[in-house]
């Protein structure tokens, strides 16, 4: 089944939790904002940046732990 992972990047507060515990997928950009690490697309909303990105299997439970440890709750994680 099909996954992706999607940021709501605006609510982001910046405070780095998902890029400690998953660096591999996750990283702090210079704007100071957590951003999903590999390819991805942008949508802008008008609520603001909305980060998408395809994910395979072996690379869901870590993005659920990066979604899980995010104390604003902007990073999901779903099976289409």
């Amino acid at each position: 089944m099909p996954l992706t992972v999607v940021h709501e990047r605006w609510k982001c507060i910046a405070c780095g939790a998902c890029a400690a515990v998953e660096p591999d997928n996750w990283e702090m950009k210079p704007d100071t904002f957590a951003s999903i690490k590999k390819e991805h697309k942008v949508e802008q909303k008008p609520e603001g940046a909305l980060e998408v990105r395809e994910l395979t299997e072996a690379e869901k439970a870590s993005n659920q732990t990066a979604e899980s440890v995010c104390p604003v709750q902007c990073i999901h994680v779903y099976e289409k």
